[in-house]
């Protein structure tokens, strides 16, 4: 490899590394709609049930200092279902960057009509953040750019959100992270927090139940992420249920990717998908695509109630 090439992989990595580190740079899942506890601190509680679900995604396969990312996270209600809690973790590798964040939820779920609730939510956590420049290859023996590694710093921050939802249609907004966090890339272990609300990502999801017949039921759902100074971004996808087991989708986001989905209801508490995603831009030529998959568990299942809430829920 001559030594444009391996500059460029140390570009990449440490684009990438600055990316997580000082742009606030998002993950993001194609199976949203199964992970929006991490998305969303309101949402803690709404499944009116102890549930857990944990995910993996492996971004843009054979393309050296990808985004790996591992999420889990457990919520449930208490006081009669007017509160939730929860507690969300992730690990996450960019490049030269590694990140372990940990936030806990807390939502407060009032009743609208017979079969409506609307929930207000907060997180707060840290973020356990270092790059390490010594991974970088480069041409040079010694170089000074790259021998050092950023120590360990804990980035503190804060979120909120807004959901509702009935047995059929659910929709939310929230602001995962409200604080900037930027390290320095000098191997100091200085740090700036700091609320700009310029910086702030907005992420709006919504979801719809259509029961097609008693074997098929059609659920569109949309999540769309704003920031400042930036296009926006959305998920745009649409499942079919089969016989309350299997789960069939179809997702796009826009100007970047096309994605497969699939789902097997293993038992009533009992979960696991997947999902491919297939890049629309340059970045294919160098990538073989990107592999998720999750798994969800419901520590107690409510046979009181109706199928379409739980497919809506999940």
């Amino acid at each position: 490899m001559n030594s444009m090439i391996k500059k460029g992989f140390a570009a990449a990595a440490i684009l990438l590394g600055s990316l997580s580190a000082q742009a606030q740079f998002e993950p993001q899942f194609t199976q949203y709609m199964f992970n929006e506890m991490f998305i969303n601190p309101a949402y803690a509680g709404s499944r009116e049930q102890v549930a857990a679900t944990m995910l993996y995604r492996n971004q843009w396969v054979g393309l050296e200092g990808a985004p790996k990312t591992q999420t889990a996270s457990i919520n449930g209600p208490l006081m009669n279902k007017k509160l939730g809690l929860g507690l969300t973790m992730m690990n996450e590798t960019i490049g030269v960057t590694k990140q372990f964040a940990v936030y806990a939820s807390y939502a407060y779920r009032i009743q609208v009509g017979t079969k409506g609730a609307f929930a207000m939510g907060v997180q707060g956590g840290f973020i356990n953040h270092q790059e390490d420049l010594s991974e970088v290859i480069t041409n040079e023996e010694n170089d000074n750019e790259f021998l050092f590694n950023t120590p360990k710093v804990v980035l503190p921050n804060a979120g909120y959100g807004m959901y509702y939802n009935t047995d059929k249609f659910y929709a939310g907004i929230a602001i995962p992270r409200m604080f900037l966090n930027k390290v320095a890339g000098d191997g100091s272990a200085a740090v700036t927090n700091k609320l700009d609300l310029k910086n702030w990502h907005y992420y709006f999801m919504s979801g719809y139940v259509f029961p097609v017949s008693e074997s098929v039921k059609l659920k569109p759902s949309v999540m769309v992420k704003a920031v400042s100074g930036a296009p926006l971004i959305a998920d745009v996808t649409l499942h079919a249920l089969l016989k309350d087991v299997f789960w069939l989708g179809v997702s796009y986001r826009t100007e970047d990717s096309f994605a497969g989905l699939a789902t097997f209801q293993i038992t009533p508490q009992l979960r696991i998908g997947y999902s491919y995603d297939y890049t629309l831009t340059e970045l294919n030529n160098y990538n073989n695509g990107t592999h998720e998959i999750h798994l969800g568990y419901d520590f107690s299942f409510n046979k009181k109630r109706s199928v379409t809430q739980e497919v809506f829920l999940k």
